[in-house]
Parts: C-alpha cells; structure tokens; sequence
C-alpha cells in the first residue's frame, strides 16, 4: 500500500481554513495530517476540492501556522472515532478524545463521524412513551422513542437546566437498563462544562451516559464534529448495543454559528442573516440520525437545544429546525422572570408524535383527553388575563374567574417544579386532575363523562 503523499503547496490560510494547490487522489471529507515548523501535529479534513485545489479544516485552528513551513498528508480516509461500551461513564472532547483525565477507552470499533444513511424504508414509526420525569413534557409535550424533539430557547433561559435534567431523569418504564444518554454540548464556558459533569456525577446518572464536550475557546471546525461524534456512539449504542439511547445536543445556534464563520472563510455567498444557504441539509444530516430501525431492537431519541437570537422563533435556525423535527418545546421569559421552572410555554409547544405514544396499554387511557382540556382551559385563562387587565377581574363572571385560578394554579403547581424534582407519570396525572378539578365539571367537555366521574375531585 502506497504511502499518503505529502505536500508543502500551501496557497493560502483563512481563518481556520487551509488552502493546498497542485493536489491529486483526493476525496471528500478525507482526513488530513498537518505539520507545523515546530514538528507540531495537527489534523484537519477535506471541506472542498476545486480542479487541483482543496479547502482543509483544521481542527485545532490555524494560528502559528505558515504558507512556507508547513506540510499538508491526505491520509486517504474519512475522520473515524473509537467506540466500544467502555465510553459510557465518561467525558470527551468534541473529537472523541477523553478530557476526564482517564485512559483512552479499549476500543472495539472505529467508525465515520459522518455515519451511515438510514434507509427512509427500514424506519420504524416511533411508539413508546420516554418518561422524562417533567410534568409540562410527560403529560402535555410527551417525547416518543425515536422521535426528534427540540428545546427552543432564548439568551439567559435555563435551558442547560432543563437539558441536564431531562438527561438525567429519562427513562423507558420497564427497561431503564438498556437506556443510556449521550450529552454533547457546544461553544459552551468553563463554568457551564464543570456544571454538566457535576450534575452526572451527583445523580449517578454519568455511569449510563457518555458526555462530549466542546468549550467556547475549541476552535470553530470542532464544533461541526461534537455532535457527529455524539451520534457515531449513540448509533453503534442502538445499533450494535440494543440500547435506546437519547441524545441532547447543546447549543445548535452555537453550531450555526460556527457553520457561518467557516462559510464566511470559504467566501460563499451567504442566505438568510448570513447562514450559508446550505444550513437546512447540514442541520438534516445530523436531526435525521435519530430514529428507529425495523428489526432493530435499540433506538435514537434527540432533544437538540438551541436558543432563538432576540427570541425570534422565525430565525433561521429554529425555523429550519422546525421543518425537520416533529415538534418544539418552547420556554418563556415570562414564566421565566415570574419564577417559574422549567418556564415552558405549553401553547406554542408541540409534540406532534405524542397521539402515538400515549394512551391505553402505552401511558394512560385518559392521557391524550386530559393533555387536549389543560391546552384549551389554559389558552382561555390567559385570554382573560388580558381581559381582565382591561376591565378588572370584577367584571368577570364566576366561571371566568375559575378559569383565571385555574391559569394561575397550573403555573405555579403543575407546570413549577424543582430542578431535582422527578414526577413519574402516575404523579404528573394526578397533578394534572388535581388543576381541572378547579373547574366547573360541565367544562370538561373533551374528557369523557367516565373519566370525569373517575378522577373528577368535587371537594
């Protein structure tokens, strides 16, 4: 086997782009070695090639870097990570590299960051509730094994909260040995890295997950990795393993971001807010990993977050987002600044697989019948919130007013709950019964008349 050929034609260094001219034999998305004056190494993979000329990204940034005293190998293969079991229960860089201060993982396969397509034919429909011990997600927004879920956040919101949280408290009712969560976090601070490996050493719960981290101070290129690597384990977990596996993924702005600096260095003609028009294909390679298999025993559920710039929902990036995934899950900074955790907005929140997940023999019967009368008696307390703002809460009748306790009791009991607070769903229904109990039984016209006599409290 011929050895890769070296090359010290270097055109050009933008940002943390390489440019090598007078190249033959290579591929796409190759792996590439990269040596310095120092003797330094460093890795990088093919972004493009144009007639003899090939965009490198490197890794771990250009700086120190020069046109004359460095060489460029093609190695002729794309960028593969180590995987065996041996992962769950620890910390990586957004390269697969262990940062926790232990010993690389024994390694029983390498695999393609960039994964293997799933045949559209071969998915199975996801139909298995994932018990994530938050009320406003289990019994209003219920996430399905298999499905594509995501956190629409804003600058300042605890999303991290709620993330670390859902990792740490989801589960499948009946099989929690063969679940596991991969945590992959982008672009984030010092403080919020030691935040997340503290919260998964505390619970307990770092022993069935496996963490990958990329810091604000990585380079960009290393950001489109982490939640590539990510999803390589959680597919050879479902895959190989027969695990369900659900994967959260943070922040995809940051992401997008870093997609937008290298595009701006490729010197491409920008879309939308300056995101490269190609933004929505990229974000599908990555949401479209998570799904069933048939035959399969194993699954990947995703929950990405991401925070809204300004908390505009019609922004690129969860507008995009939105288009690929069944559903979002919206947080509020009005609940928020009220005090209220997690502050999940239920009305434009939305799990459109939920009617497949829940119901009889899957949650509960009344589960669907329930969820649909807190929405509508919720969307019409706040109705007369403002109503009531105009012409005084002595100008409504005693239904109206019901319907504003109603409002006010399902934020602050059902929707509030602690950060270490784990609501199984038996509890999260009878909280739920407990608020439409507020309300006069004849309003409870989408619940049928046995449920009602069943749970109804009269007191």
């Amino acid at each position: 086997m011929a050895l890769p050929m070296e090359y010290n034609s270097i055109q050009r260094i933008s940002g943390p782009l390489l440019f090598v001219e007078g190249i033959s034999n290579v591929g796409f998305n190759e792996l590439v070695e990269i040596r310095s004056e120092g003797g330094i190494m460093r890795r990088g993979r093919v972004l493009e090639i144009t007639k003899d000329i090939a965009a490198v990204e490197i890794f771990e940034g250009t700086t120190g870097l020069s046109t004359t005293q460095t060489s460029v190998r093609f190695l002729g293969r794309p960028l593969t990570i180590p995987l065996s079991m041996e992962m769950l229960g620890r910390v990586f860089n957004g390269l697969g590299e262990p940062m926790d201060g232990g010993p690389p993982p024994f390694t029983e396969d390498y695999r393609d960051v960039n994964g293997l397509p799933m045949n559209p034919f071969s998915r199975d429909y996801p139909t298995q509730f994932i018990q994530t011990g938050v009320s406003a997600i289990d019994g209003m927004d219920t996430l399905v094994r298999g499905q594509k879920l995501p956190i629409f956040s804003g600058s300042g919101l605890p999303h991290n909260l709620l993330a670390t949280q859902v990792a740490r408290q989801a589960t499948i009712p009946g099989e929690e040995s063969s679940f596991a969560v991969v945590f992959a976090a982008m672009g984030i601070k010092h403080d919020e890295a030691a935040f997340f490996k503290r919260s998964f050493e505390e619970s307990g719960a770092l022993k069935s997950s496996a963490i990958f981290l990329n810091l604000a101070d990585d380079p960009p290129v290393e950001r489109l990795v982490t939640p590539r690597s990510a999803l390589t384990f959680a597919e050879y977990l479902a895959f190989e393993r027969d695990m369900h596996v659900l994967v959260i993924i943070t922040d995809m702005t940051n992401y997008a971001e870093a997609l937008r600096e290298i595009s701006a260095a490729r010197e491409e003609v920008p879309s939308r807010k300056g995101y490269p028009g190609y933004m929505y294909s990229d974000f599908a390679s990555i949401y479209e990993r998570a799904g069933r298999i048939k035959g399969k025993k194993g699954s990947i559920t995703q929950m990405p977050v991401l925070t809204m710039p300004n908390d505009d929902i019609t922004h690129p990036i969860p507008d995009l987002t939105g288009y690929i995934t069944e559903g979002q899950i919206v947080l509020d900074r009005d609940l928020h600044r009220r005090g209220i955790y997690p502050p999940i907005n239920i009305l434009p929140s939305l799990s459109r697989l939920m009617k497949d997940g829940i119901g009889k023999g899957k949650t509960r019967e009344d589960h669907g019948a329930v969820a649909s009368q807190l929405y509508s008696a919720y969307a019409r307390s706040q109705d007369l919130r403002s109503l009531s703002a105009i012409i005084g809460e002595e100008g409504l009748t005693e239904k109206d007013r019901a319907y504003l306790k109603f409002g006010d009791a399902f934020e602050q009991r059902f929707l509030s709950q602690r950060f270490d607070e784990n609501r199984d769903l038996e509890a999260t229904m009878r909280l739920a019964w407990k608020m439409l109990s507020i309300l006069p039984e004849a309003e409870l016209t989408r619940i049928a008349d046995h449920f009602v006599k069943q749970y109804y409290s009269r007191e």
